[in-house]
């Protein structure tokens, strides 16, 4: 009898340590899937925080899961793109660059990629592939034909390069970041390819740190050739961008925030220190 109470008290014993540890490994698969950045929940959030989408003047909203765009048909190219920057969608992890494909979101057709093939000019991303490596979806989705605009190699490589790098020295240094990215789609632009692809004369970019107390917005306006001056000498104010291409940026911002980040052209309160 003593031998078959210490088998049952071991078989016990081992039936309890396994529903302990299943219940410790289900903890920890639910604390990973709560932490998971590629999660799109977590993503929806984010986006919802406040609405900092710019104003369309195409009035054709393009919705993805990291980003969003407003397309321009007449030009065949989005006049902005939108999105999120978080510091833990910074990683280093190598990625096979995917073909370019047309969006299926837009309602009138997102541009062909072979409108650029002897062109001349680079497929530049809008919003950069390097900022979405944290998940493979989110950095397919930045292949779309949608996301992309002539630019010339050497100021994609160049000048436009370095300012996306800043940028994500910016979002490690002070966390979140909303950014809005485009060319100025006015004037006798130039177009390549059969679908006449707009080849725009300057690039902006607009970054806005909603962390507070310090809430602070810096533009940049870039002419569309291989610049060379530091990358303050481009810091122009968002009002100025807004005059040039017709978009009211930040909106649905308290007035007296955006009255006071749209009006300012400094780089106060942004480090220009190497990186």
């Amino acid at each position: 009898m003593k031998n078959k109470k210490s088998i049952y008290g071991i078989l016990t014993l081992l039936i309890a340590a396994f529903i302990y540890y299943q219940n410790q490994n289900a903890t920890i698969n639910n604390e990973v899937s709560e932490n998971d950045t590629d999660g799109v929940e977590e993503t929806q959030v984010l986006q919802d925080k406040f609405n900092y989408l710019p104003t369309s003047t195409t009035n054709q909203i393009v919705k993805h899961t990291y980003y969003t765009l407003s397309y321009s048909e007449k030009h065949e190219q989005a006049e902005w793109v939108a999105y999120a920057l978080k510091p833990s969608y910074l990683k280093r992890i190598d990625r096979k660059r995917p073909y370019f494909i047309y969006d299926k979101k837009v309602k009138t057709k997102s541009a062909n990629y072979k409108n650029y093939k002897k062109s001349g000019y680079d497929k530049g991303h809008l919003l950069p592939a390097g900022d979405m490596r944290f998940s493979l979806d989110a950095y397919n989705d930045t292949f779309y034909t949608s996301n992309i605009s002539p630019q010339n190699h050497e100021f994609n490589a160049g000048i436009w390069n370095t300012l996306e790098q800043k940028t994500r020295y910016w979002t490690k240094k002070y966390g979140t970041l909303y950014v809005i990215t485009g060319g100025v789609l006015k004037g006798n632009l130039k177009t390549i390819g059969q679908e006449k692809v707009s080849v725009p004369n300057q690039f902006y970019k607009i970054l806005l740190d909603y962390t507070e107390p310090e809430i602070k917005a810096i533009a940049f306006l870039m002419p569309h050739q291989n610049e060379k001056k530091a990358l303050y000498k481009y810091v122009v104010s968002i009002d100025e961008i807004e005059k040039l291409t017709g978009i009211d940026f930040f909106p649905n911002l308290p007035d007296n925030i955006e009255n006071a980040l749209e009006s300012k052209s400094d780089y106060k309160g942004w480090s220009f220190r190497s990186f």
